[in-house]
């Protein structure tokens, strides 16, 4: 039987702080690698769902579903700012394939008829208020500076890959695992991304979700391919 697990959210909202207090305050941007940015090609994954059963869902897939849409659009929706505010292309591409990570897990809602948390609200707008705290956070902090923008970047990828880790103990559905799977191969590309455009501009990150070992296997390997 799967436990429905609630990670205490409020922590998520400490480590951003910690990372604003951290932050350095350094402007010039730097040159971005266009490699991978792990967009899913959402109509292939369609037909990979729609070949797979439709299994009960437990209150943690339930869970796991509607977080990880919104928490998809945080990332979209900050990213978009980003680009706006720098006009760096690392953020127009990451928002780019944060929409199709939204989209995928949109097929999960349809296919199970289970309500989207996300429906017509616009960029920054949240369903969750810890969300919505997060995104306010993140927003403040990334318009400091470029290098913080990175560092805003990074602490999402960071924190999806972890949420991503931890909902998955407790989803057994293979076609949800299929789709958190191919969100979590997108979010290690992102923070392989992110991290070097941080040690170009001449900062350091410290994984705030993930272990330092976690961290440092992600971000020491190379990009991956196949979404």
């Amino acid at each position: 039987m799967k436990t429905l697990i609630r990670k205490p959210r409020w922590i998520l909202i400490a480590a951003l702080l910690f990372v604003a207090a951290m932050a350095c305050n350094k402007d010039e941007d730097v040159p971005v690698d266009t490699t991978d940015y792990g967009v899913i090609n959402v109509a292939s994954m369609q037909t990979k769902v729609d070949a797979l059963p439709s299994e009960t869902l437990s209150d943690e897939e339930l869970y796991s579903l509607t977080l990880m849409r919104e928490e998809e659009k945080l990332a979209r929706d900050v990213y978009q700012v980003m680009s706006a505010k720098y006009n760096a292309k690392i953020f127009t591409n990451i928002a780019a394939a944060e929409q199709t990570h939204m989209d995928a897990v949109l097929i999960l809602l349809n296919k199970y008829d289970m309500e989207d948390p996300v429906g017509d609200n616009p960029v920054g707008v949240f369903t969750d208020p810890v969300l919505q705290i997060l995104y306010d956070q993140l927003i403040e902090l990334g318009n400091t500076s470029i290098l913080n923008a990175y560092k805003t970047g990074a602490t999402i990828e960071d924190l999806d890959i972890y949420d991503l880790r931890t909902v998955k103990e407790t989803v057994d559905n293979k076609d949800i695992l299929l789709v958190f799977d191919n969100l979590e191969k997108g979010s290690r590309n992102h923070l392989r991304s992110f991290y070097g455009d941080i040690l170009k501009a001449g900062g350091t990150y410290t994984p705030q979700f993930l272990t330092q070992a976690e961290f440092e296997a992600i971000v020491n390997s190379s990009m991956e391919t196949g979404f």
